[in-house]
């Protein structure tokens, strides 16, 4: 097949591979802090629990246990049941951490809901937190060059997501809590996506959905696969590599990059070969 032939996007195979260089929510606090006084100064253990009750709905308007006073599991087994569109105001209205307060919308994902690709990167950043989607800004049309590439499309049997769903503050890494108080909302996503293959994007991607496994440089090309808690469906094989953000500072590493590409292209006409992991 013709090197030159044109891509997904429309453009000359040789043109992407050279693209690819081979209001604050004080209230918030406000009602946590009374709250918690209001539970302290009950010797009632009835009046107790309806108090704390009563609090956590204070802070959403929505089921206490998505909100930041319910219990780990009991908030993660409820976001496990929930449907695209209840996920998406449940994101919409989290609390859970403190990333919540300078954000001006949650950015829960873009793309086919039932997408072969997932694509996962580290959180928000200014163009995204005022759009509301992910890679919108000069990363993100390094990503679409990338996807080009090997004849992917945003939206076509792609999905996008990050690590974290609020913008850090400054764009800085996610915090090791913060992507804890996400992971219940990436992996229902991954839950109900069933994608054959995800992409990791990143050193916070890979911490997120992997652990603390290692650099970035040391977990590229390795062999990894994703299994939800809960134990739904077979393994998804995890292809690790550069954030497009990273690519554009650093430009040696974009033919990296591009062999992690090929290596994805790879494992997905294996995935297909095998079939589509259960529900």
């Amino acid at each position: 097949m013709s090197e030159e032939r044109r891509s997904a996007a429309g453009l000359p195979r040789a043109h992407l591979l050279r693209e690819m260089g081979l209001t604050p929510q004080w209230r918030l606090r406000e009602a946590l802090a009374a709250g918690r006084q209001r539970l302290a100064e009950s010797a009632n253990p009835a009046t107790a629990t309806a108090g704390r009750r009563a609090v956590e709905e204070d802070l959403t308007g929505r089921p206490a246990s998505l909100s930041m006073a319910a219990s780990p599991t009991d908030r993660a087994a409820r976001i496990a049941r929930l449907g695209w569109d209840e996920l998406r105001a449940a994101v919409a209205d989290c609390r859970a951490c403190g990333l919540c307060a300078e954000r001006r919308q949650a950015v829960l994902g873009v793309g086919d809901a039932a997408a072969d690709w997932l694509f996962i990167g580290e959180g928000p950043g200014a163009e995204e937190d005022a759009r509301g989607e992910p890679f919108v800004g000069p990363a993100g049309k390094l990503l679409d060059a990338m996807l080009a590439a090997i004849d992917l499309r945003r939206g076509d049997d792609v999905y996008i997501a990050n690590a974290v769903k609020c913008r850090p503050p400054n764009n800085r890494t996610p915090e090791t809590a913060e992507m804890a108080a996400c992971a219940p909302y990436l992996q229902r996503q991954i839950a109900l996506l069933q994608p054959r293959l995800i992409v990791l994007l990143g050193r916070a991607a890979v911490h997120a959905l992997l652990g603390d496994v290692g650099s970035l440089a040391s977990l590229r090309g390795k062999p990894f696969a994703f299994s939800l808690p809960e134990g739904n469906g077979r393994p998804i094989p995890v292809v690790v590599t550069y954030h497009p953000a990273y690519l554009l500072r650093s430009l040696t590493d974009k033919a990296k990059a591009w062999e992690d590409l090929c290596r994805a292209r790879a494992l997905m006409r294996e995935a297909k070969a095998a079939g589509k992991p259960a529900a």
